[in-house]
């Protein structure tokens, strides 16, 4: 049990350390986290909409957090490296979130952000989107709304893969809104994807193969080696035997 019980220990900090980062570089566009072990010591990669105010005025905050980490989390040795999301924030279902939460504080009507977010992931080329608000929207009641675009999945396996989820808090004075934010990738490949190629194509693919040109001579496999066996020396012909002459009158046999 000492092994499972290091398991859930490791486990249980890593999901503290994320909550902390989280909170810490929400206004900065917190995309996630990703926690490696190296030689050196501990990697925490952080994502992040805009890596200037991770990082603040002469290395300030991530000094601080760096030091955060290694008194309140036991870190071993932590080196923070902020990476920038760029052009893939669109499609960072935890970056979108934020954003979402931060749209409606504002005083956007829900409607509205929920739909502008559905189409902006849509045209950053996801296979599909879906935009869940729930809490006291326009009254006292509380009511969940969703906005769905493109193809989507639900649970399985399948959805572990290929769906990225993000959740986000939006505090207004009638209470807390939840705003979850479900993405399918665009590389996402499915199971049941299946591709019917025409008779032209798959004879086309097929000639293609059959002309795929041989290796390269360094590339290619070296030839199989044979043994030598020695030359033999040649032999020489062989003399004709004479035949031995009787005499005249000489009876066969000895006779």
């Amino acid at each position: 049990m000492a092994v499972q019980r290091k398991f859930i220990r490791e486990a249980v900090n890593r999901l503290m350390i994320r909550e902390y980062l989280e909170k810490e570089t929400e206004r900065a566009g917190f995309g996630g986290i990703q926690i490696q072990r190296t030689p050196m010591g501990t990697r925490v990669s952080i994502l992040a909409e805009r890596p200037g105010m991770v990082i603040g005025r002469k290395g300030s905050t991530i000094n601080s957090l760096t030091e955060a980490l290694q008194k309140r989390f036991k870190v071993e040795n932590p080196q923070i490296e902020v990476i920038e999301a760029g052009r893939n924030a669109a499609l960072n279902a935890q970056i979108m979130a934020i954003k979402l939460a931060e749209a409606l504080e504002r005083g956007w009507h829900f409607r509205r952000a929920g739909h502008s977010t559905v189409q902006r992931v849509m045209q950053a080329g996801a296979q599909g989107c879906q935009v869940i608000i729930a809490g006291k929207l326009t009254g006292q009641r509380h009511r969940t709304e969703k906005f769905s675009q493109g193809h989507l999945k639900y649970c399985g396996d399948t959805m572990d893969k290929v769906m990225d989820v993000g959740f986000a808090v939006c505090k207004k004075k009638l209470g807390v809104m939840g705003c979850t934010v479900r993405i399918m990738h665009p590389d996402a490949i499915l199971p049941d994807n299946i591709k019917i190629f025409s008779p032209e194509e798959a004879a086309a693919m097929k000639n293609k193969g059959a002309a795929t040109p041989a290796p390269a001579a360094d590339m290619a496999p070296p030839p199989p080696k044979t043994e030598e066996k020695p030359a033999e020396a040649p032999k020489k012909p062989r003399a004709p035997r004479a035949k031995k002459e009787t005499a005249p009158g000489a009876v066969e046999g000895g006779e």
